[in-house]
């Protein structure tokens, strides 16, 4: 089982970035969390993060063939990107919404998901945890549905 993990603009910068929001730890220790649980579910893991609309619709489109599902934080393009959505529907793999922060509870503009329409579930507000739900989530629904 391959699933790709996308996420969007100014994830790059998670430790700087607003830290009372987004926690302190970096990047580089998302990575390494989502490894070691992919690791433990003998998953295959493949990262892409991306500042640039145009080249998350590429590595969306590219996944087609490759992986098998996808986990994505599109970040603030969740709240603007109808190419994003249109490129999750395009490939049509099994894709799980991430939100580190509980947008739900931040301003009004945040509580629309274009990326979500194209999503099987939705983690938000659980930290770094919510990748890891997410990916279990998409193995037992991969498992159950393809086997």
């Amino acid at each position: 089982m391959k699933i790709l993990v996308i996420n969007g603009p100014n994830l790059n910068l998670l430790g700087l970035r607003e830290p009372d929001i987004y926690g302190k730890k970096s990047y580089s220790d998302l990575l390494r969390l989502i490894s070691t649980a992919c690791e433990n579910e003998k998953i295959d893991v493949g990262f892409f993060q991306s500042n640039h609309e145009g080249a998350i619709v590429d590595a969306i489109q590219q996944a087609y063939g490759v992986y098998d599902g996808i986990v994505i934080n599109p970040a603030a393009y969740t709240h603007t990107s109808v190419a994003i959505l249109d490129a999750l529907k395009a490939v049509a793999l099994p894709a799980v919404e991430v939100h580190i922060s509980d947008v739900d509870s931040r301003e009004e503009f945040r509580q629309i998901s274009y990326a979500g329409k194209a999503c099987i579930q939705t983690y938000k507000g659980l930290g770094f945890d919510g990748y890891i739900e997410a990916i279990r989530f998409l193995k037992k629904y991969l498992t159950e549905n393809h086997a």
